[in-house]
């Protein structure tokens, strides 16, 4: 049995200052410091004592700072990887959301929506994103280890788990699993038939009421 578990980061400074994400590299709020406490309590409280543990992460400051505080409860030492970053905006990263709303261009409803032009100086196309999300999951899962850890970014996850159920990437370009910051999204292969199942999405119920 391999149980992966899929944290989403907590609140950063780019959810309170309403500026985009992306590759911008913002960090936790303190309410987010908190929140990534609560994570890793949770963590620890759903895997085994003793069992061993992989954790991987986006580089990014505020995945790096929640994934750290998951390694010093469970004691492991994480692997940061670009890959697994949030969409790159490129020249809108860092700037007013709304500065990038005035400019976006949606994909079509029917049409190309993997390599659509969305209006954005440097910015990733949706299929450059997804590949290197595939990439970065499938290298993961070739590791034999029955808990793994990947702390990652709301939009991500979903690349994240169109990839563990194996949904062929150009059927990526209209997947969509929305979940809170902050939370853990549990899955499981079994060793038999080797079924990959969503066990639980976007669960957050480890803040007890705590900002998320």
């Amino acid at each position: 049995m391999r149980s992966l578990y899929v944290v989403t980061h907590p609140e950063a400074t780019h959810h309170v200052e309403g500026v985009v994400g992306g590759w911008h590299d913002s960090c936790l709020t303190p309410a987010g410091v908190r929140a990534a406490a609560s994570i890793a309590e949770a963590l620890r409280a759903q895997i085994p004592t003793g069992a061993e543990v992989e954790l991987f992460s986006s580089d990014l400051q505020r995945t790096r700072q929640t994934a750290e505080a998951v390694a010093s409860r469970l004691q492991v030492r994480p692997t940061f990887d670009r890959r697994l970053r949030e969409k790159s905006y490129g020249e809108a990263e860092g700037r007013p959301q709304e500065w990038l709303n005035r400019r976006f261009i949606p994909p079509p409803a029917v049409g190309e929506r993997m390599d659509h032009d969305e209006g954005v100086e440097g910015a990733e196309t949706k299929e450059q994103w997804v590949r290197r999300i595939y990439a970065a999951v499938e290298e993961i899962l070739t590791h034999p280890c029955e808990h793994q850890i990947i702390v990652t970014h709301g939009g991500s996850l979903t690349f994240v788990l169109a990839s563990w159920i194996k949904m062929p990437i150009e059927s990526a370009g209209y997947a969509s699993f929305r979940v809170s910051s902050g939370s853990i999204t549990t899955l499981r292969e079994d060793d038999f038939f080797h079924n990959r199942q969503i066990v639980s999405l976007g669960d957050t119920r480890h803040f007890n009421g705590a900002q998320r």
